[in-house]
């Protein structure tokens, strides 16, 4: 499954990746997100891995998430591996203007076991929940909005 979204953040490129990379940050825009640790490779570069913890509802997830290029603050492309999940997102931040940035994502799941059964039936909850997060980091990075206060 395929697809791409955008959103308009009303921030200059520099703020928007500055607030994107910091991982301390990340609880402030996922919902559900509950840690992440840094696990090989030199930390924002390619080939670098961390492992991301996540509590949605009743289950934990666990992934791993692997730099495939950092060509910030134009472009970066990242992997995420998880039971059952393969996702592959290719993040581009353009400069509307001085003051905003267009932040478009083009994403990739490949699905295993009762994951493709559930991307089969529902894709719109795979694309409704990265708009969801591409909302909330507008939200969290324009007015400090943290989904933490939900």
């Amino acid at each position: 499954m395929k697809y791409s979204k955008e959103i308009i953040i009303d921030l200059p490129r520099e703020e928007v990746i500055a607030k994107m990379e910091d991982p301390n940050n990340f609880k402030h825009w996922q919902k559900g997100f509950v840690s992440y640790k840094h696990i090989s490779g030199k930390a924002g570069h390619n080939d670098a891995r961390s492992k991301l913890k996540y509590k949605m509802g009743k289950r934990n997830i666990e992934m791993v998430e692997t730099i495939e290029k950092n060509n910030l603050p134009s472009k970066l492309f990242v992997s995420y591996d998880a039971k059952g999940v393969f996702n592959r997102q290719k993040n581009y931040f353009e400069e509307v203007d001085s003051n905003s940035t267009k932040w478009i994502s083009d994403n990739e799941f490949e699905c295993s076991g009762f994951m493709k059964i559930i991307a089969f039936l529902m894709p719109g909850s795979f694309k409704n929940q990265t708009y969801k997060y591409m909302k909330d980091f507008k939200a969290f990075a324009e007015n400090g909005t943290s989904v933490l206060n939900e």
